[in-house]
């Protein structure tokens, strides 16, 4: 079990990356589509449209790669029993300070100064 969970826990962060680095790499939407490449180039690798294309699906499919090992991680940490189990540990009594014998008496009040008159 404890492969299994290391194994999604790599892809998701593969994932995340990969989000990331998509994103960053697309264009806003009134940005000219050979903008990033140069004046043209991008046709050539992608076709007219294909960069926009190509990075979107790419970001939509990691995105959903992210989000399922994510709760696929949430799941095992909540019902796996890979985690901390504290059931068997016994509760031990407080410990407490035994009481003074003798509370300290107040302390005398301050005499107020005599000013002459």
């Amino acid at each position: 079990m404890e492969a299994f969970k290391t194994l999604i826990l790599i892809v998701n962060i593969f994932s995340a990356l990969a989000v990331i680095v998509l994103v960053l790499m697309q264009q806003g939407k009134g940005a000219d589509a050979g903008a990033a490449f140069g004046t043209g180039s991008a046709q050539g690798v992608f076709g007219a449209a294909g960069n926009a294309n190509f990075l979107s699906r790419s970001t939509a499919m990691a995105a959903t790669v992210f989000f399922i090992t994510c709760l696929a991680l949430g799941y095992i940490a909540t019902h796996g029993k890979s985690g901390l189990d504290f059931s068997d540990v016994q509760q031990k009594a407080p410990i407490s300070t035994p009481a003074a014998a003798s509370t300290p008496a107040p302390a005398a009040p301050a005499k107020k100064p005599v000013i002459p008159e």
